[in-house]
């Protein structure tokens, strides 16, 4: 029996958390903060509920297999999980709109051919196969395996099958993802419905590589869910588990130091000088703060770049209590898309001025009984992607961005200004000093091609006995990604080097 420490209680290290405790190890989990799920909080007040982190879940199968591994009683056992239908609704900005059904290939393309008419429907379909096959070149070694040295076959080769496309006498095929958009879909709506994938963590697709389209295919073939009760839901499954199989929760214990010893980790040393030794240490941190714990080189040559952290994307929330119940067939997701998207990637890549342009903005109403105090009021969260150092210190950046929102959210809720009892106010600062995360930046899910610049840190280190997991390390952002990383660095600690991931 080994002795673990994981370092914070996010998703990604309470799914590795759960999984070597089932393999008979001693483990302990340090957290900075008084709770676990790391970005999947909830905020309450006056008998309202909100996600404060995300709101839906796609790849349920990843917590299912968590579940599965580490006890008898599954998942759907300690959580309600529906299907979102539609499984969203996009409001663009010519004032066209579709809603989409979903997991139903079928479905979308006719549902785009009615709405944006021009054979809009089949362009989609027939990008959703090329998008299939990329999801199968990569799904194995870039989800279920460890990022091993030979990385770079993930990194030099684009593995979206782009169409051939004529352009000055000459043939050129899409890198991109707004090249698939304007190449390949040839209409704005569908260029900024491709756009919203990526946007919505935080990626600029005039420089995200094709093999992003992964990200739509991957909410059309296995669909988009709600827990009941919010997400937080889902944290509070998978930590019941972790103590259920015996694993050991320390809050408001910071880390301050990774032990080494013999050039391995051995350990780790808590604000006020306490140490705790251990066989191997797991840490759910952003690289900036994990260089900080060690002063062993992380990385070097031969291994995956190591993230910079420079200007990243974080999320900005408006929660909102409203007066009135929500209205019959109001859809649970509505996006609604930048009036002008060139100035908004180009506001986000370089923040600054008074007046930023509207960003795309995504409207929850999850009509979840759980979430509101009666049926003659409902809970909304508004929500958008913007610079992490836009000035938050500032007086009025947050009253601006406030103002963007509700704008935006009226298209999607009929007389929303009158409806509002009181609203709460989120930026990434509010993140950052919630999670410790890196300025309250949002990690990416990890992307072939691009030169390697869209991967994560791997798992393993060059400290032995130093893991990363958690949506800043390999396979990247987001709730199947993190829980993901969870399984990969269980099988390297129980398995060792020779792990090949799950088969």
């Amino acid at each position: 029996m080994a002795r673990i420490a994981v370092i914070g209680a996010g998703m990604g290290a309470m799914a590795a958390a759960a999984r070597l405790a089932v393999a008979g190890h001693r483990v302990v989990v340090y957290e900075r903060t008084d709770t676990y799920g790391g970005a999947v909080r909830r905020f309450e007040r006056d008998g309202f509920g909100f996600d404060t982190g995300p709101g839906l879940l796609t790849l349920p199968a990843v917590y299912r297999d968590l579940f599965v591994k580490t006890g008898k009683e599954p998942l759907e056992d300690r959580v309600e999980l529906v299907q979102v239908d539609p499984s969203s609704r996009h409001l663009f900005a010519d004032g066209t709109e579709v809603s989409l059904p979903n997991a139903s290939r079928a479905g979308v393309v006719a549902a785009l051919d009615e709405a944006l008419g021009g054979g809009a429907g089949e362009r989609w379909g027939e990008f959703l196969v090329r998008a299939r096959e990329a999801w199968d070149r990569t799904r194995r070694p870039l989800l279920e395996e460890p990022l091993w040295p030979n990385w770079q076959v993930l990194a030099d080769k684009e593995p979206y099958p782009a169409v051939p496309h004529k352009r000055l006498l000459r043939t050129r095929r899409a890198n991109t993802l707004s090249e698939i958009g304007s190449w390949e879909l040839r209409d704005e709506r569908l260029a900024a419905l491709l756009e919203s994938s990526v946007l919505a963590h935080g990626l600029d697709p005039r420089t995200t590589p094709a093999s992003a389209a992964v990200l739509p295919y991957m909410e059309h073939a296995f669909g988009t869910w709600y827990v009941r009760g919010g997400i937080r839901e889902l944290a509070r499954a998978v930590y019941e588990r972790c103590v259920q199989r015996r694993v050991e929760f320390v809050f408001g214990a910071e880390v301050t130091r990774v032990l080494e010893k013999d050039g391995r980790a051995v350990g780790v040393e808590l604000r006020g000088g306490e140490v705790a030794e251990a066989d191997h240490v797991v840490a759910d941190v952003d690289p900036a703060r994990l260089k900080t714990l060690t002063e062993h080189p992380l990385d070097g040559d031969g291994d995956v770049r190591t993230d910079p952290l420079g200007p990243r994307p974080g999320r900005f929330t408006v929660l909102l209590a409203l007066r009135g119940g929500r209205e019959a067939g109001a859809a649970h997701r509505t996006v609604v898309h930048a009036p002008a998207p060139e100035s908004e990637l180009d506001f986000l890549a370089s923040p600054g001025g008074d007046h930023p342009p509207r960003p795309t903005v995504t409207v929850l109403r999850p009509g979840d009984p759980a979430l509101r105090p009666d049926d003659g009021h409902e809970s909304v969260v508004l929500s958008a992607v913007v610079p992490t150092e836009a000035g938050w210190d500032q007086e009025g950046t947050a009253r601006r961005y406030t103002e963007h929102l509700l704008a935006a959210a009226e298209a999607a809720i009929p007389g929303l200004r009158d409806r509002v009892l009181w609203q709460e106010v989120r930026t990434p600062r509010h993140t950052d000093e919630e999670t410790g995360g890196f300025l309250g930046a949002v990690p990416a899910p990890a992307l072939a091609a691009g030169q390697g610049r869209f991967l994560h840190p791997a798992n393993t280190t060059r400290l032995p006995g130093l893991y990363r997991v958690g949506g800043w390390s390999h396979p990247g952002g987001g709730l199947p990604h993190a829980g993901m990383s969870g399984a990969l660095v269980a099988g390297l600690i129980v398995e060792g080097p020779e792990f090949r991931g799950s088969q």
